[in-house]
């Protein structure tokens, strides 16, 4: 029998084990990051916040106010960026231009139409 032929069947034998261990690790360690419980991966969206807004109209506090009544008010002119607003969360009333979320409102509201252009 020829050495040679031996070494080469040793050497697929030992490749043979080598990709069986490596499979059994593989499988393991997959076993294991699927019993990991990793936060927030299995949990609903949040729903999104409602803001509802209290504003001041006339001297007097009106609402709250919806994101569509509030788009309504700022589209009519009532609610401008000099207008105070509060809302659950604020320490205190403050003017709506302070307001990242209102501001963002008058960004995505028409301007007032013009039939002069």
């Amino acid at each position: 029998m020829n050495d040679d032929n031996f070494f080469s069947i040793n050497r697929l034998v030992e490749f043979g084990l080598g990709v069986a261990v490596a499979r059994q690790m593989t499988e393991s360690m997959n076993q294991a990051l699927s019993a990991t419980r990793i936060p927030g991966i299995h949990t609903p969206p949040a729903a999104p916040t409602l803001h509802h807004y209290h504003v001041l109209l006339d001297g007097k506090p009106a609402g709250p106010f919806t994101e569509q009544e509030l788009s309504r008010l700022i589209t009519s002119g009532q609610l401008s960026k000099d207008s105070h607003v509060w809302r659950p969360g604020m320490a205190k009333w403050d003017k709506a231009e302070n307001d990242a979320y209102i501001l963002r409102l008058v960004a995505l509201s028409p301007p007032p139409f013009s039939a002069e252009g």
